[in-house]
């Protein structure tokens, strides 16, 4: 236990682990969440800013869906809520389960890169059928 509590059941279901991080948020992973936050603004800001749809919209991505910038919002929500989904249904990070997994030599990271490689490049084969 933590020595932490909150009236939220779910803040509690970790002997007050995640009531601690609720009550002091400067820590690793609220500083790693900004971290990736700077990281994309400052490689966004090294590669000249944010220009003109001809410069962000990726060529391949183009050739295949168009300029638009509502079905790029709509895929990068839906892809985002997917991971979010697996990640929150397996108890992890299902990319960290692969590599570190791996790694250590499980069976199951093995067999999770597999699956995760079998099912991605058939979809990604079939989403971008047309070269940029």
């Amino acid at each position: 236990k933590s020595g932490y509590a909150s009236p939220n059941a779910y803040l509690n279901k970790s002997g007050g682990k995640y009531a601690k991080n609720v009550a002091n948020p400067l820590n690793y992973s609220f500083v790693f969440v900004l971290a990736m936050i700077v990281g994309g603004g400052l490689s966004a800001w090294l590669r000249g800013g944010i220009g003109p749809a001809e410069k962000r919209v990726p060529a391949l991505w183009r050739e295949n869906f168009g300029d638009g910038q509502a079905a790029r919002y709509a895929a990068a929500f839906v892809g985002g809520f997917i991971v979010l989904y697996g990640a929150r249904l397996a108890g992890g990070c299902t990319s960290g389960h692969m590599m570190s997994g791996m790694m250590q030599t499980a069976l199951s990271g093995f067999i999770f890169a597999a699956g995760a490689f079998a099912a991605g490049i058939p979809t990604a084969m079939l989403l971008y059928r047309k070269e940029g």
